[in-house]
């Protein structure tokens, strides 16, 4: 790998991260446009890029990283759980379900997922709803922490479910966005932690400036890219993420055939 494909894996991490279009294929897509394969350095170079993009959420909510937030913590923690325990006992069975088609199976669901709660979601007093993060209660945390377990499952979008679980709990697309990426803390550390000791042997193989550039670049692109969503959420529905997974979905399983 070399400086320019780690800045376009870096720029791609960053954006789809935390998007809810799941990271996981743009990767494996732009990965196989790079022709590059997917060796121990790769997926340690992804580990890294990974953790350069949830710095970036813990830079946007650092105003939420204090003691005075001990009640709104204690229920992402909450939230947090769930796909903590679930992902912990069948991770071996989880790994067995990865593959691209079903990655774009799950685009195409999710996407249409989209557009139904949105259908209703239009029909809702949005006055009567949580419009602030700190006013999430516990049983609708949980609700979102639940709704999290979905995307182990390929192509799911992490964003995605916790933002519908959220919205679906009574939640504000803003707010549900907003407790969306806050619950991403616990979570991607927790897996970039886990690859990080999984692959520690490999790191010594990559090259420094390579693995600094695509953190960096993730860092930055998943910065603008939340800042921008957060904005975006505020004035227009998922209908629009819904039409890109449906299309990126179909695009999906035409690649695969060919």
């Amino acid at each position: 790998m070399n400086i320019i494909e780690s800045t376009i894996l870096g720029v791609v991490e960053g954006i789809t991260e935390f998007l809810p279009i799941s990271s996981t294929a743009h990767m494996i897509i732009a990965s196989d446009f790079l022709k590059l394969k997917q060796s121990e350095a790769n997926v340690a170079f992804e580990v890294i890029i990974q953790l350069g993009a949830t710095l970036a959420i813990v830079l946007i909510y650092l105003n939420k990283l204090n003691l005075k937030e001990i009640n709104l913590w204690k229920k992402v923690i909450a939230a947090f759980l769930p796909l903590a325990i679930i992902g912990f006992i069948f991770r071996h069975q989880i790994k067995e379900l990865f593959s691209v088609q079903t990655s774009a199976i799950m685009f195409i669901i999710g996407g249409v997922i989209f557009f139904i709660v949105e259908f209703f979601y239009k029909r809702k007093d949005e006055s009567k709803m949580v419009n602030d993060v700190e006013n999430v209660s516990l049983k609708q945390a949980l609700i979102v922490g639940f709704s999290q377990v979905f995307a182990l499952i390929p192509g799911t979008s992490r964003s995605g479910a916790t933002i519908v679980g959220g919205m679906l709990g009574g939640l504000t697309r803003k707010t549900a966005a907003d407790f969306s990426f806050l619950l991403a803390i616990p979570t991607m550390f927790a897996a970039s932690g886990y690859e990080f000791l999984k692959n520690i042997h490999t790191f010594t193989s990559v090259n420094g400036a390579i693995l600094a550039v695509g953190f960096i670049v993730s860092f930055i692109s998943a910065y603008i890219a939340v800042k921008l969503f957060l904005k975006f959420v505020q004035h227009y529905s998922l209908e629009w993420f819904g039409a890109y997974r449906i299309i990126f979905g179909v695009f999906l399983l035409y690649y695969l055939a060919q």
